[in-house]
């Protein structure tokens, strides 16, 4: 195989922003994108263009942060691939009318039911450290819910965002899906534009940009941020799996990813037990050392790196494994550190990086009274344990997602997003195209219902009693809020009703709507 020719990264002209999206907005008005057979075209065509040009995409991941071929396939480009196919094959089933549940007797003569409907023009802002995922992994839900796409990739990972652009203009529809090249200001020319939804991927400070930005157009926002996220290994928990799984955690993309873990409470009584454990993983997974394995990325640029150093510098811990840094090559080893307080700078924000500070705790209680210190809200959490013990952390914790004894593990289809600091929305697989549709409810009332339905109407006297005995629901509760046992008794008897006269007037009820209805098909029989 010959070289491969990445071309430099064009920033799109400010002045051709407003037109590009003016277009999003007039195709859509036109309803092209409704049919669900268009939009399983489009999702068709991206996998193929996608798939033909994997060694594109590993060469653009490669250049732009030395990710290994074998990481881009498992969460780049086939990740990708099996996303388009699993959405197309069941997208018909998503997009079909939804037959209303729960729904009381009196209204079930309405067909209620809830329509999937597209949301309009949406905005895609993708991420650098997964650039290919990041950014068409949500225009995958978004064009599963029929929408027109603004897609813009990350400016900090300039080669995959030639390569994005490549995928999206040889696949989709021009009229209906469209790339946005640049930095701040083409960000901010986009964020001024009226939009139905705006995706975003990325740090807090920026996602509180976008929200205020889409305020004043009360546009909804999916805010996939990052998160300080906790490991909490206590006493019970096998330390080599601790060390494996967690180091994995921590060195796949050298730590830029989101999921991973941030710092580790450990019990204190194995703490030299996983230090030893996390010393052999290293020695296994990179015999050489981390710096001359080709399996082992860069940090994204050197700002990045900058902070990651600073962050190790300023720390009062104690280094125990790595600690190696080369700015001219954006190498920094994982590093594992041992600290002794809460505000050591390696605990009080988000790496993003390959650094790996573990705290001792005397036990499990003081460790989730530390993690909700620190941010009571992260992306991921991962308590590692027995049972008894990771279903107590479950119980006191909250976060966007766990993984129980295990690092930054996700299954694809999962629902995946954050809560509170750490974000909000959600998707991948079916929520994917949850979140880029309406769920509009709609109810028809026949004709025939008429005679029923014009109790609603004035005048009012004498309707109250009727209307109470026939809608009101009755409580199988007591006034001090505790269960009636023999409620359901209750319930039959009296139809769901407050009281036996209740019962009796949605007795009434049902056989007057019985008695139109046969009526009406007398008629019809006689026709």
């Amino acid at each position: 195989m010959g070289a491969i020719d990445i071309p430099e990264l064009q920033y799109t002209p400010l002045n051709d922003i407003q037109g590009r999206v003016a277009e999003l907005r007039q195709t859509f008005s036109e309803h092209k994108t409704r049919d669900v057979e268009f939009r399983l075209v489009q999702l068709r065509k991206l996998y193929w263009a996608i798939k033909d040009r994997e060694d594109r995409i590993a060469e653009a991941c490669r250049l732009d942060l030395n990710k290994p071929p074998f990481e881009t396939i498992i969460a780049e480009s086939g990740w990708l691939e099996n996303d388009c196919v699993f959405v197309s094959r069941n997208l018909h089933k998503w997009a079909k009318d939804e037959k209303a549940e729960d729904i009381d007797l009196t209204f079930k003569f309405m067909n209620p039911k809830i329509r999937k409907d597209p949301l309009g023009m949406v905005l895609v802002i993708g991420a650098f450290n997964y650039p290919f995922q990041l950014t068409l992994g949500p225009v995958i839900g978004a064009i599963a819910g029929g929408n027109t796409v603004a897609i813009k990739p990350s400016e900090n990972a300039p080669n995959s965002a030639v390569i994005i652009q490549e995928i999206v203009e040889e696949a989709l529809d021009p009229s209906c899906y469209k790339i946005i090249q640049g930095s701040i200001p083409e960000t901010q020319a986009l964020l001024a534009e009226r939009w139905d939804k705006i995706f975003f991927t990325g740090g807090a400070n920026v996602g509180r940009i976008i929200a205020k930005a889409a305020a004043p157009h009360l546009t909804p926002v999916v805010l996939e941020l990052g998160g300080i996220n906790p490991a909490i290994i206590t006493k019970s928990a096998d330390p080599r799996l601790v060390a494996r799984r967690l180091l994995w955690g921590k060195t796949m993309n050298a730590g830029q990813l989101c999921t991973s873990q941030n710092y580790l409470l450990v019990d204190r009584a194995i703490v030299p037990r996983v230090v030893e454990e996390f010393k052999k993983a290293y020695n296994e997974f990179y015999p050489q050392g981390a710096k001359a394995s080709p399996d082992y990325s860069r940090m994204i640029n050197a700002g990045h790196f900058q902070k990651l150093k600073s962050m190790i510098d300023n720390s009062k811990g104690k280094i125990l494994v790595g600690g190696t840094m080369d700015e001219k090559e954006l190498f920094i080893e994982p590093t594992i550190v041992e600290v002794n307080s809460t505000d050591d700078s390696l605990l009080i924000q988000e790496s993003f990086g390959p650094l790996i500070p573990i705290l001792p705790v005397d036990d499990l209680d003081e460790a989730v009274k530390i993690a909700n210190g620190i941010q009571a809200t992260p992306l991921g959490l991962y308590p590692f344990g027995s049972k008894q013990d990771t279903d107590k952390i479950l119980s006191m914790t909250r976060s966007g997602g766990a993984s129980v004894n295990d690092a930054a593990l996700h299954i694809p289809t999962l629902p995946f997003g954050g809560v509170g600091e750490s974000g909000y929305g959600a998707y991948r697989g079916r929520a994917s195209f949850d979140t880029f549709v309406h769920r509009r409810p709609i109810t028809t009332s026949p004709s025939w219902l008429e005679s029923i339905l014009a109790i609603r109407y004035p005048p009012y006297a004498g309707k109250a009693g009727p209307f109470r005995a026939a809608s009101t629901l009755v409580p199988d509760f007591d006034r001090d809020g505790k269960k009636l046992t023999m409620g359901w008794l209750r319930m039959i008897f009296t139809l769901g009703g407050g009281s036996a006269t209740a019962g009796a007037g949605r007795a009434a009820a049902v056989a007057a709507v019985a008695y139109v209805v046969m009526r009406l098909l007398e008629r019809r029989a006689k026709l």
